[in-house]
């Protein structure tokens, strides 16, 4: 942990909530799942803690929120830096499939200190974020916008769609 930065326990709850599908949860317990959240720095940079105000369920899904990619690619600041969790629905040619995706939103308009704090504090976040197959760095929104950038994080030409979307 070169910045000294420590992870909260609440991230690394959410984390194990998101990455541990129940496939015995009633309607209830899944529509209260988060399909996407994200985590900042504590005011005084010493912890990395939930964005509280910044997430989506699965309940909100298809109801008030139609397209749940484009909705979190909204979500983001644009003078800022974060960290992400996306629980990215896909399809191949095969199958469907649901991965996690761990961000690090670092735009290009974001203060130096805040893309070398972030930058310098990515490892700390991710040595609790044990078995994630998808790590997205990305810098500006036009990359974010391109559904075909997420789709070659998850598994190249063999992605069809993403959220139910075409690529």
């Amino acid at each position: 942990m070169a910045s000294g930065v420590k992870v909260s326990d609440e991230v690394i709850l959410i984390f194990n909530d998101m990455k541990v599908r129940k496939i015995q949860a009633n309607e209830e317990e899944k529509k209260k799942r988060k399909k996407a959240i994200m985590f900042r720095m504590s005011n005084d940079c010493r912890n990395i803690i939930v964005d509280e105000a910044e997430e989506i369920l699965q309940g909100q899904v298809g109801s008030t929120i139609p397209d749940p990619y484009m909705h979190f690619v909204k979500m983001l600041p644009t003078n800022d830096c974060r960290y992400a969790l996306y629980d990215a629905t896909y399809e191949n040619k095969e199958t469907k499939k649901e991965d996690l995706v761990f961000i690090f939103w670092a735009p290009d308009s974001a203060s130096l200190r805040s893309k070398m704090l972030y930058a310098s504090s990515k490892d700390a976040i991710k040595s609790k974020f044990q078995g994630i197959k998808h790590e997205w760095q990305v810098n500006n929104l036009e990359d974010l916008k391109d559904r075909r950038t997420l789709a070659e994080k998850l598994g190249g030409s063999s992605v069809v769609s993403i959220e139910g979307f075409s690529i």
